[in-house]
């Protein structure tokens, strides 16, 4: 990947016809030291926010040892990026031949579960095996959350008890139970309620948790969506902990995916032809703006272009580039008023659930990739409208900050 200072450098060398997705390692590894130094948590990154090789390599370089993985492609994409990481298998429903894939041919032992059918699957498909770490998940509620993830998966708090304890007697090894709180998060308590939750199916059930797993959602900061403090988070976390009905050698894990890698990557698109107040790009919602189309997010957009616009501000839609109708961003995206054909746009905070979800309908889809050295365009952590102190690479992607310490405490 080549490096640029600024997304105008990229433009003036060569006018790019295909998006770009305009990528900050740095940034990547300050998150990381982040959720390090502040939670007293093991973090296991959530690769489906943002599968880039150069996302794996980034947060193995500082620090993140453990990946949550949900599919056997996750699985060997990580073990060729990161040969030596942990992976825990936390999608709670898996064919059989991926169970015994990720068992026999890639060395996991981590698996989730949120019924009785699917404990005896992996018992089954992992040939009885007694190493084995089983994570149950319980439903909780998601309120607060921009997407809620409670209504697919998880053990409801009433059958939860009886699939703690049928889990607790299948292993030898560990035993631990997860949620999910929904993702983007807005409320640091959610967390601290549904730890209540899990404990109290712990009591009822009658066995200890060897793992507590708050799953994910930890938020990023987008127009409209301006989040509590991450410290919030952490806080409600170790207050949540520290209430549980667990004993002194109970692991607390943690799956962040999004305040990982949401600020790290904006997409640089060009307008193709303007009609009022409507902008038609080379990017959409089958590209990498899905959220902006069917979400409606109003993410964050700058204008590229040399030169001081000589116009105020306008809100503007997107328009994608496939024939569907619905390859539409509403906005509103504040743009001069003078945006036309020819033009570059700048859409931030597209870490997340960007490049990852784009797909190849229509022929299109293809996104180039290149390092900028520009902060994003908001930050959780900070980093934005200034320059950021960390190393940049000169080839590479991989950026790797200094550390006074290591992982914490390991079981095995």
């Amino acid at each position: 990947m080549h490096t640029y200072q600024t997304p105008l450098d990229l433009v003036r060398e060569r006018s790019p016809e295909r998006p770009v997705a305009l990528v900050r390692p740095d940034v990547a590894a300050v998150a990381a030291q982040w959720f390090q130094d502040n939670l007293k948590a093991d973090v296991l990154y959530a690769v489906k926010a943002n599968p880039s090789p150069w996302v794996i390599e980034t947060l193995a370089a500082n620090g993140v040892a453990s990946f949550d993985v949900a599919s056997i492609p996750e699985i060997e994409l990580v073990r060729r990026f990161a040969p030596h990481a942990r992976l825990a298998f936390m999608h709670p429903v898996k064919s059989r031949v991926a169970i015994a894939s990720a068992y026999f041919d890639h060395g996991v032992r981590i698996f989730s579960l949120d019924s009785h059918e699917e404990l005896a699957k992996i018992l089954d498909a992992t040939g009885g095996a007694n190493d084995l770490t089983l994570i149950v998940r319980l439903a909780v509620p998601s309120e607060g959350s921009a997407y809620a993830l409670s209504g697919k998966f998880g053990v409801e708090p009433d059958a939860a008890p009886a699939l703690l304890l049928a889990a607790r007697r299948a292993t030898q090894d560990l035993m631990g139970i997860s949620f999910h709180v929904g993702s983007q998060c807005m409320r640091p308590t959610a967390y601290q309620g549904a730890m209540s939750a899990a404990s109290r199916a712990l009591v009822r059930a009658g066995v200890f948790a060897d793992i507590v797993d708050v799953g994910g959602g930890f938020p990023s900061v987008y127009p409209g969506m301006a989040p509590p403090a991450l410290e919030d988070y952490a806080d409600s976390i170790h207050r949540g902990f520290a209430e549980m009905m667990v004993h002194e050698t109970t692991e607390l894990w943690c799956e962040p995916g999004r305040a990982l890698v949401a600020e790290t990557t904006s997409i640089l698109a060009k307008v193709e032809a303007r009609k009022g107040d409507a902008l038609y790009l080379n990017d959409g919602a089958y590209g990498n703006l899905f959220d902006a189309a069917h979400s409606k997010w109003p993410f964050p957009v700058k204008l590229v272009r040399d030169g001081v616009a000589e116009s105020g501000l306008k809100p503007f839609k997107f328009f994608g580039p496939t024939c569907d109708s619905i390859d539409v961003m509403p906005g509103p995206f504040w743009l001069p008023e003078d945006v036309c054909e020819g033009d570059y746009v700048e859409i931030g905070m597209l870490g997340a659930y960007g490049t990852a979800m784009a797909t190849r309908f229509n022929g299109f889809g293809d996104t180039e990739t290149a390092i900028v050295a520009e902060a994003p365009m908001a930050s959780m952590y900070g980093l934005a409208r200034r320059s950021i102190p960390t190393p940049r690479p000169e080839h590479g992607a991989v950026v790797k900050l200094s550390r006074a310490r290591n992982k914490k405490r390991r079981r095995r």
